[in-house]
């Protein structure tokens, strides 16, 4: 699992959260649950909790309204379901797992979207955490209030090209019948226009499985990893043999390389073997396979 990378250290709380969510997953890929669910259900616990940049803890665009993406992948069958700007849900990865369930789709947008995961009966976020906060001062009544903002963030130095993705989390998982799946679940970056998409609910760029391959899931500018379709990029070099670790090294160089960005990635393959990655300062992460306690730190070599 990963709860982003950035420059940030993982604070106590995150690394304990991130444990929980990995003894989750483990238990009931150990009770013999499907990959996709043990995904789904380690990446829920991460938004519930509200420290990490995904669901009730989501960033909120420069209009101050909390948009989430998600998506999920099953490497069996290569199902993917995925949202993209949703608001008001505690767990967009739900909404994105029952898109695969209840439509013949794979993305679902904006406002039906939220219509969907609500016709659903996925958690709405509690009302106080959906509230506009209250403007402090005058108010400004400029046409172009959110370019205005949007300068006013970049002369503080959190222009986007600064922000990497903190706190993303997903979740990569492989179970006894040899199945992989993926996740990945956030709340943008810290300086966003409304309606910014990011990679995570985009099939190839943030998330991908199959079980030719593996999994993966991305963490980082969503807009670098966009460019470069970094998930299937790593897939496709585990289907020509190469392992976890030389893979995700590959594509997250060419990554910077090519557009400047920043990344990091979790990858697992069908026969077990995994690599975390990062070319970030720091990447929140952590794995079990059942033995001792689950790893949980911030830098990986």
């Amino acid at each position: 699992m990963h709860g982003g990378a950035g420059r940030r250290p993982i604070s106590a709380k995150q690394a304990r959260s991130l444990e929980q969510a990995l003894d989750q997953g483990y238990r009931l890929l150990e009770a013999g649950v499907p990959a996709l669910e043990a995904v789904e259900a380690a990446i829920r616990i991460l938004e519930a909790s509200g420290l990490f940049n995904a669901g009730l803890g989501s960033n909120r665009q420069l209009d101050d309204v909390q948009r989430m993406d998600a998506a999920i992948m099953d490497g069996r069958t290569l199902r993917a379901g995925a949202v993209a700007s949703i608001e008001r849900v505690m767990h967009p990865i739900t909404a994105a797992r029952l898109v695969t369930e209840r439509t013949p789709h794979v993305l679902l947008v904006g406002e039906p979207a939220t219509r969907f995961a609500r016709y659903v009966d996925v958690d709405p976020l509690p009302r106080h955490a959906t509230e506009r906060r209250r403007p402090t001062g005058r108010r400004r009544s400029h046409p172009n209030a959110l370019a205005v903002r949007l300068f006013q963030a970049m002369a503080r130095q959190k222009v986007m090209r600064k922000a990497s993705g903190q706190e993303t989390v997903g979740a990569v998982a492989l179970d006894a019948s040899g199945t992989v799946a993926a996740g990945a679940s956030t709340g943008g970056v810290d300086v966003m226009l409304p309606g910014r998409v990011g990679d995570t609910p985009l099939i190839g760029c943030g998330v991908y499985a199959d079980d030719e391959a593996g999994a993966i899931s991305m963490t980082g500018l969503g807009e670098s990893i966009i460019r470069v379709g970094a998930a299937k990029e790593i897939a496709q070099l585990l289907d020509l043999g190469w392992k976890c670790s030389r893979a995700a090294d590959t594509v997250l160089n060419r990554l910077v390389r090519r557009t400047g960005g920043s990344a990091g990635t979790i990858v697992i393959s069908t026969t077990g073997s995994f690599a975390i990655r990062h070319v970030t300062p720091r990447m929140a992460a952590g794995y079990w396979d059942g033995s001792g306690s689950p790893i949980v730190r911030d830098r990986f070599h």
